[in-house]
């Protein structure tokens, strides 16, 4: 009787937790969350483009037309500062040609009052550069670099290429017009973010004041100060008073109006914000608007700390042939991902890419890229804990199917399980087994369900990019052909 009665509650509980399991399954996982909060974007500036993106995700936070090419003016020299610290020592030293001091635009000026002949090091020709925009230096420098003017603007176009700017080019090294001198503020943040993590570039910008030192004009040398109001007003009671701004470079030209970079730091993150063809005095507020944006209303979240997507569990994943166990695998790490202040990392989604980028880690075999609201925040790479762990679609001892269709746990029969005289204990052990072999069927539907629809996603995600970029594309080949004509009938 007693035996009897175990097996009707034994079928009890598995026709409950059968039922628990169809009904479960016929129902896919959701994969986007629907109470995602808005991205923040009530800020407004005066100047005609914009941006602050986040220095070490590279997260757009707020832009506006950040696609859309405009002269450059001496922000360019941010990227003349980077190339030149690539490729030379601060203590060597630069000598004034002919050339580099007259090959400047007839009003363009001589802050310094440099002559042919004058010589000085690296490092202070980059704080002329950096803190009063000296064209001179720009193109004394360009000739120490690379032998001359146009090859080191050789070098500038492919440091471009390099940093994945598809959206400007640049004539000479000064910023100072050109024919097809042109930037975005898209473009010219990827640039700001990449000059700012160099230490020596960030240190010289940074600067309030530099000893210059003696010159043929000035043999007792000269003090200059640094122009960029953001980084060295400390009057608190002044609009232009943003103690979270560090460093940047200031930018003007008639016909460009003034252009504006910024570094920022506040509580560990680090942002800069561009401002593009903006007005005198307001140009200054615009990037401040921006910047602090940036600082207060976002925050960055550490993705190997949260991430466990295939970090997890038993099941193997296959990359590039080669099947991999979680225990094979780990996030790499200094990676963040950026979200609104009141958003939770789980509200993110996420793609695993294969194909890996040019100058990914030796060690990486995926790509996890992270999308809120159809924008990118982030991105880490998923590496090999060694390469011996991994095993191969041959080698491993776990067959593919094995993989995906083993239970959870071997079933155990009653005779191997229950006593001669069976007791609630006996039950109770047997009713657990069933249950984890259920659970185990349950995250194998789910896991699958889970992965066809991520696939989908996936698939849907990369059409929407290629639609989008391709829309870009010719928006901004039709801007760009429009800017040039109009700038050829104003000559």
């Amino acid at each position: 009787m007693l035996r009897q009665m175990t097996r009707r509650c034994l079928c009890g509980i598995l026709a409950a937790v059968l039922f628990a399991v169809t009904l479960f399954a016929a129902t896919p996982p959701a994969i986007t969350a629907w109470a995602k909060p808005d991205w923040p974007s009530d800020v407004a500036i005066e100047a005609e483009a914009g941006i602050a993106m986040d220095v070490d995700s590279g997260t757009v936070l707020i832009g506006q037309s950040i696609h859309v090419p405009y002269a450059p003016t001496s922000i360019t020299k941010l990227l003349t500062a980077l190339i030149v610290l690539e490729n030379c020592e601060l203590d060597e030293t630069v000598v004034y040609s002919e050339t580099a001091i007259n090959s400047v635009e007839a009003d363009s000026g001589n802050k310094l009052s440099l002559r042919a002949g004058d010589e000085i090091s690296v490092e202070d020709a980059l704080y002329a550069l950096l803190l009063v925009s000296s064209n001179q230096s720009a193109n004394a420098l360009a000739e120490h670099v690379a032998g001359s003017i146009s090859a080191f603007v050789d070098r500038m176009n492919e440091k471009l290429v390099e940093l994945g700017c598809e959206e400007s080019h640049f004539d000479n090294p000064s910023g100072l017009n050109g024919d097809t001198q042109y930037v975005t503020a898209y473009d010219m943040a990827i640039i700001a973010c990449a000059a700012f993590q160099n230490e020596a570039l960030l240190e010289i910008s940074s600067a309030i004041t530099w000893a210059f030192p003696p010159t043929i004009q000035f043999p007792d040398g000269q003090t200059i100060h640094n122009e960029h109001r953001l980084v060295y007003t400390t009057d608190e009671t002044s609009p232009y008073y943003c103690p979270a701004a560090v460093a940047g470079k200031t930018g003007y030209l008639l016909k460009a109006g003034n252009t504006l970079v910024t570094y920022g730091e506040q509580d560990g993150r680090r942002v800069v914000s561009v401002i593009l063809k903006g007005q005198s005095r307001q140009y200054f507020i615009d990037g401040k608007t921006l910047l602090e944006f940036g600082l207060n209303r976002f925050k960055n979240l550490e993705i190997a700390d949260y991430e466990k997507n295939y970090m997890e569990g038993n099941d193997t994943i296959t990359l590039g042939g080669t099947r991999y166990r979680p225990s094979d695998l780990v996030i790499e790490s200094g990676r963040p991902l950026t979200l609104p202040n009141d958003a939770e990392f789980a509200d993110a989604e996420f793609n695993l890419i294969e194909e890996l980028p040019d100058g990914h880690p030796s060690a990486a075999v995926g790509l996890l890229r992270y999308i809120y609201n159809e924008r990118k925040i982030g991105e880490v790479y998923l590496l090999t804990r060694a390469s011996e762990v991994a095993v191969t679609e041959k080698e491993t001892a776990i067959p593919e199917e094995t993989a995906e269709a083993a239970p959870a746990a071997a079933p155990i029969t009653e005779s191997e399980t229950a006593p001669t005289n069976p007791a609630p204990i006996a039950a109770i052990a047997i009713t657990l087994v069933i249950i984890a072999a259920a659970a185990g069927a349950i995250y194998r539907i789910t896991r699958r369900r889970r992965l066809e629809a991520e696939a989908l996603a996936r698939r849907r995600e990369r059409r929407r990019q290629r639609l989008a970029e391709s829309g870009d594309s010719e928006e901004f080949e039709q801007l760009l052909k429009e800017r040039l004509e109009k700038k050829g009938k104003n000559r």
